[in-house]
């Protein structure tokens, strides 16, 4: 696994070795960044359940201002510190070990809003349904701010969700790329 693309370009990342964590691949990265390529700049991304990082780390290389990562994992988190380490990462990243629910409530209750909001749960989690909720029904992505939301090609996504309606979706192999915004 590698950055695609900007400033971090062939950097190698470590993800957490086994199966519990099954990173976007730099495939499907490539194919989000270059639909998000006109719009990343100077913004806030919000990567949850992020693994590694390499999709966060991937929006820092092509020019966003700052990225929050959240990751409960311990052994995930070790790798997406390390990540940082390697592309000299600092300031512009904040990486927060908690779960992706109670990590959300306590953005909205501190006021804080994101441009992009990258959602990828393992496939097999119960953490969807509740999860999109919670972000389409709160205040949390910024007025013209996109949710996107990594998915299994055959799980059902709902259309909207909340305040949010899906204006996009891309598969590639088994894996479905939802984008999300205001209606």
């Amino acid at each position: 696994m590698r950055v695609i693309a900007g400033i971090h370009k062939g950097k190698r990342l470590r993800s957490e070795p086994g199966l519990r964590v099954r990173p976007t691949s730099d495939r499907m990265r490539e194919t989000l960044f270059n639909i998000l390529a006109p719009r990343i700049s100077d913004k806030a991304f919000l990567d949850l359940c992020a693994g590694s990082g390499a999709v966060g780390i991937e929006a820092l290389s092509r020019g966003a201002a700052r990225a929050t990562f959240v990751e409960r994992s311990r052994r995930a988190l070790m790798a997406l510190v390390e990540n940082l380490a390697r592309c000299g990462i600092g300031e512009e990243a904040e990486v927060i070990q908690r779960d992706a629910i109670s990590a959300i409530k306590q953005f909205v209750q501190a006021g804080r809003r994101f441009d992009f909001i990258f959602c990828d749960p393992p496939y097999a989690s119960s953490l969807y349904e509740p999860l999109l909720a919670l972000v389409g029904n709160c205040p949390l992505l910024a007025e013209d701010g996109w949710f996107i939301v990594e998915h299994h090609a055959k799980q059902a996504i709902a259309e909207t969700l909340g305040e949010l309606r899906r204006f996009r979706a891309v598969q590639q192999g088994e894996s479905t790329l939802s984008f999300f915004s205001r209606w």
